[in-house]
């Protein structure tokens, strides 16, 4: 047995009784109600990316784990790449042949990704990452004379700063693009079925995931798109998130990069993953092909870490002039996906506090430590989530190991609107 993805979209979970009754599924409820001879409720533990298990199979049935073994990182180029010859590929780490393999190893990442007997759409969140997966879909589509154009989908509210980034990006690109309105109430309604798809109770992961649940579902009941292309994996492997200013050095960047892309099968892959797979969608994403995310770890780790106050800085350099997508866009500081979708003036994280502040008093959440003792949370929307997961999942906390959080920084919340180093979208660099 082996993962289905590696740092890709596909999780797997695993459930071995004592007396070795197995059991395999893409998603952890499917193996809640089996019945074994144990006493107690058999564990389901996800399965680690990038390794393979090797199981004796006994004459009765049952099985024993012999090995449990790793066959692929992050930062280790595929066996594959030797049968996928790019002559134009340079060599050294000069900074113009850097950039020229890095828009090589994309578009092929991109070209990779293109085969389908179905159609085939785009996210596009009118950040770098998406308008870049877009764009390059978009080229190559018209390359490979596919006989319908890409559809691009944004949500956000009227004022969304993400929404007219999007649409800015579909103007220029030449896709169809469709936009899918989003409300707080919207989101508030959708919470608990986001949350049993998502079996997690993380907060960052949920507040995303909601958004991305609602875009999935306008996809499936009003297009005829099934392949979505997203740009998940470019924060994690580009040290994107705002926070990476805060590194203490280019080694601890580093470092910080390649465990956030070791840990995304537990956040933003599994977010992308149930999300679509709500509704029979079957997500893309060129951003974690493993040539290129091996390439880009390997380069020095100066060159990685964000510039004159810009994440992304190599990225951005490697795309620049090209007009592949508009210049305010290759320069725009996007903010997370669950922030940037509604108003400047008031975000879904706000929503989200005004309407969990009536759900929950102050009393419960002093409780909390003697409610939950693995993982409790220390605010009353961890509580909130918390006690809905529960209420499905019943002492099944160990899925979610700890809540994901910014480093480097004195942060109580994941949200990069409460942060003291962000700076809103209109306030842009200029380049």
């Amino acid at each position: 047995m082996e993962s289905r993805d590696t740092y890709g979209v596909r999780p797997l979970f695993r459930l071995l009784t004592d007396n070795g009754f197995l059991a395999v599924c893409s998603e952890a409820k499917g193996l809640l109600d089996l019945k074994t001879s144990m006493s107690a409720p058999a564990k389901i533990t996800p399965f680690p990316p990038g390794h393979f298990e090797v199981f004796d199979l006994k004459l009765t049935g049952k099985v024993e784990s012999v090995q449990m073994d790793r066959f692929h990182c992050c930062t280790e180029e595929p066996k594959h790449a030797a049968y996928n010859n790019l002559e134009c590929l340079g060599t050294g780490f000069e900074l113009e042949t850097v950039k020229s393999n890095i828009r090589i190893l994309f578009e092929d990442a991109v070209k990779k990704r293109l085969m389908a007997h179905r159609r085939i759409g785009c996210l596009l969140s009118g950040g770098l990452d998406s308008s870049l997966v877009a764009a390059t879909l978009v080229k190559l589509a018209k390359e490979e004379q596919l006989p319908y154009p890409i559809q691009t989908f944004s949500i956000g509210a009227e004022d969304s700063p993400d929404v007219a980034a999007a649409r800015k990006v579909a103007a220029h690109i030449g896709s169809e693009h469709h936009e899918v309105n989003f409300t707080p109430e919207e989101g508030i309604r959708a919470l608990e079925d986001v949350i049993i798809h998502l079996e997690s109770y993380d907060i960052t992961t949920l507040r995303a995931s909601v958004g991305m649940y609602l875009i999935s579902k306008y996809i499936r009941e009003k297009t005829d798109s099934v392949v979505i292309f997203s740009g998940e994996g470019s924060d994690e492997l580009t040290q994107g998130y705002i926070y990476f200013h805060k590194a203490p050095s280019p080694k601890a960047a580093a470092e910080d990069s390649v465990r956030l892309l070791k840990e995304l099968y537990l956040f933003d892959v599994l977010r992308a993953d149930r999300t679509t797979a709500a509704h029979g969608l079957e997500v893309r994403v060129p951003f974690l092909d493993h040539r290129f995310t091996a390439y880009y770890l390997s380069l020095p780790e100066e060159m990685r870490v964000p510039k004159d106050g810009v994440e992304k800085h190599l990225l951005r350099e490697a795309f620049k002039g090209l007009k592949l997508i508009p210049d305010e866009i290759l320069w725009r500081r996007k903010e997370a996906f669950s922030d940037g979708m509604t108003s400047m003036k008031k975000s879904w994280y706000t929503s989200l506090q005004e309407h969990i502040e009536s759900e929950v008093n102050d009393s419960q959440l002093e409780k909390a430590n003697t409610q939950f003792s693995f993982n409790p949370p220390t605010t009353k929307e961890g509580f909130f989530i918390r006690q809905i997961f529960e209420k499905h999942y019943p002492d099944r906390c160990e899925w979610t190991p700890y809540y994901w959080m910014p480093r480097w920084i004195k942060a109580t919340d994941p949200s990069a609107r409460t942060l003291s180093i962000y700076k809103p979208d209109e306030d842009q660099l200029s380049h």
